[in-house]
């Protein structure tokens, strides 16, 4: 063994990178972090105060300092800079030698660098970290997939620093491959369609109800301790009563209507397109952030078109216990949408993907962690080879009781011209997915028709091809 006998070393030494490696030295492991910016490393020193860490600016002294096999995370920005670092450590390393990419690289480049490093007598895995600064700090949700033996030298580390939810680590082996980046991107998808869904319902009460923003506050503070109950909800909880000190008004009101991403959630809609596995609430939550760039065509548009009424008629009492349940059963579409996903990749990238574990993992600690996740663990740990949550008989009878609310909620907001696209993409997503019939039949016909494409038929083997019109 060589070195000082840093157990664990960490490549970026931003607010992620310095907190998760923080936490690992709270729980008494020897860690050891680089950045090639003095102040970061300096801010390590600082914040920690302990023996058990340390930092590096010279690369070639961190690597030094690790006991071998080495494990060494990066957690730099997604893209060329993960290539870079791997290039720079490469001729440092030895064989056997363990590099982790922590952050939210796309799943493809993720494999290509499996078979880089692996050409080289290196391991390499991808794990998806979820929590943000907080949960690296305090214990995040990690979803760490690639070599099975090579996860093997920082399990009980990262078992150690996970969330942990009835004394249960959120982190587990996820399986070969990318498929740790995989399961994160799905999860940031998920993210996506959630996080509209609370802003929908946000606009719904201070556009259609008009209430004022206590009570909004109020309402959002009831469903935090409910069935509701979630890190997002808790946040938007939170984020509707803030104000800056000295402030007579909440910051929320100052806040410019245009959202930012990332990209993960695109990548999402982008794979389930390939994989033809349909994701109506992530789709629609990714292409409702590119239209809140376009602020200056909205804004002429709303000049054009004038502002349709927005006071809804129906009773405030009434409709918020109707927004409730719709927020519930449209949450529920949106993680029944993404589990779906996961059990299609995992068939078709042979990940082996264990669904219930994927929950589990996903109940603390990180962003999308909620209550229903217990009731999406139950499903798939009662059967394992569900293939679809939408047919577990627990969440079926959830969804049924929930339907006549989100039903009356889309019919005032449509009547009142309140936009609720992901609201109604969960809902018709739900009606076509429960009919045995679809019309997907006059497309067989059209495509026929125009291009001689073909169709099926009702109880007859092969294909046919009718000539619809007279030569």
């Amino acid at each position: 063994m060589k070195g000082d006998n840093y157990v664990f070393g960490m490549i970026g030494l931003g607010t992620m990178g310095r907190n998760l490696l923080l936490n690992m030295a709270d729980h008494g492991y020897k860690v050891a972090g680089h950045d090639k910016d003095v102040k970061k490393v300096d801010a390590l020193s600082t914040e920690s105060g302990k023996p058990n860490v340390k930092g590096f600016s010279n690369v070639k002294e961190f690597i030094e300092s690790l006991q071998t096999p080495r494990a060494i995370m990066m957690l730099v920005p997604a893209g060329k800079i993960v290539d870079e670092v791997i290039t720079e450590l490469t001729p440092l390393l030895d064989k056997g030698d363990l590099i982790i990419d922590g952050g939210n690289s796309h799943f493809t480049d993720t494999n290509r660098r499996v078979d880089l490093l692996k050409s080289k007598g290196l391991h390499f895995f991808g794990m998806g970290i979820s929590g943000g600064e907080e949960g690296a700090r305090k214990g995040p949700s990690m979803m760490p997939g690639g070599d099975k033996e090579a996860y093997q030298v920082v399990q009980k580390i990262f078992e150690s620093v996970a969330a942990k939810v009835n004394g249960e680590p959120c982190v587990t082996y996820i399986g070969p491959g990318a498929s740790g980046h995989f399961v994160k991107m799905v999860h940031n998808g998920i993210e996506y369609g959630i996080m509209q869904l609370i802003a929908e319902t946000y606009e719904m009460m201070k556009k259609g109800l008009q209430l004022s923003d206590d009570t909004i506050h109020a309402s959002f503070k009831e469903w935090s301790n409910g069935r509701l109950q979630s890190f997002l909800i808790d946040i938007t909880r939170d984020i509707l009563a803030f104000k800056e000190k000295g402030s007579d008004h909440l910051l929320i009101n100052d806040i410019k209507d245009e959202a930012r991403s990332k990209g993960t959630g695109k990548w999402t809609s982008q794979v389930a397109m390939d994989l033809q596995t349909p994701l109506s609430v992530i789709d629609t939550a990714v292409a409702m952030r590119d239209l809140s760039k376009y602020k200056t065509v909205r804004t002429k548009a709303a000049a054009m078109y004038g502002a349709e009424p927005m006071k809804l008629n129906d009773s405030p009492e009434e409709m918020l216990k109707n927004m409730e349940a719709a927020l519930y059963f449209s949450t529920i579409l949106a993680y029944a949408q993404g589990m779906h996903l996961l059990s299609q990749a995992s068939i078709e990238f042979k990940y082996e993907l264990k669904m219930d574990r994927i929950a589990l993992i996903w109940r603390g600690g990180c962003i999308i962690r909620s209550a229903f996740l217990e009731d999406i663990h139950q499903a798939y740990k009662n059967d394992t080879s569900l293939s679809h949550l939408l047919l577990d008989k627990n969440v079926q009878q959830k969804v049924s009781s929930l339907l006549p609310a989100v039903r009356s909620v889309l019919s005032s907001a449509i009547n009142s011209g309140i936009a609720m696209p992901a609201f109604q993409a969960a809902l018709s997503y739900f009606d076509a997915f429960k009919s045995e019939r679809m019309p997907s039949n006059i497309i067989q016909a059209q495509r026929d028709y125009f291009g001689a494409h073909t169709y099926e038929l009702i109880g007859k083997e092969g294909t046919f091809h009718t000539q619809w019109f007279a030569k």
